[in-house]
């Protein structure tokens, strides 16, 4: 499943209308929808990013993982779930550099909890300025769309091929085409 399935998965499982969950986060990644052991090309393929980008985050230390008795790797329902949260984080643009700083605490036990936590409302901070910046974006674009002749708003449907558009009708007008 790519990275596009797995939040296709999450935005349906969170519905169009209800608040955001957190569990629903939880939801996605239980153990049992991960299936042990899996390859590196199982992992990225779920994931939707390449091989060499799972072994950079293994060289960074962002996450550890087990190797066969060949020395392939074998990624645990817990590598992937992590995984799954630095592919979320990454997407969201939190920067590699605070990625190694939050699993570093991470990985020192719980007494860094509060540290985490400034972290991460931090970055939430700058994801909801992101939406905001981009919901500015999406209403001048529908603005233009607008002005085109075309429909706007969350149930939009292709505009019908039979009926001209504004700029056809101003084109015909002007003996334009």
């Amino acid at each position: 499943m790519a990275t596009d399935d797995l939040m296709t998965r999450a935005l349906e499982t969170l519905g169009d209308d209800g608040p955001m969950s957190v569990e629903a986060i939880h939801r996605l990644t239980e153990p049992a929808d991960v299936p042990e052991p899996m390859t590196i090309a199982d992992v990225a393929d779920l994931l939707g990013i390449s091989p060499h980008t799972l072994r950079y985050y293994e060289r960074a230390g962002l996450v550890e993982v087990a190797r066969d008795s060949h020395g392939h790797r074998v990624y645990d329902a817990e590598a992937v779930r992590r995984l799954v949260f630095l592919t979320r984080m990454r997407l969201s643009g939190m920067p590699m550099r605070d990625l190694q700083d939050y699993i570093s605490l991470v990985d020192a036990g719980e007494h860094t909890v509060p540290e985490r936590l400034d972290m991460l409302i931090e970055h939430r901070d700058t994801i909801r300025r992101r939406i905001r910046e981009l919901t500015l974006s999406l209403t001048a674009v529908e603005y233009k769309i607008a002005t085109y002749g075309g429909s706007t708003g969350p149930d939009v449907q292709a505009p019908a091929t039979d009926r001209p558009s504004r700029l056809a009708l101003r084109a015909e007008a002007w003996g334009q085409h």
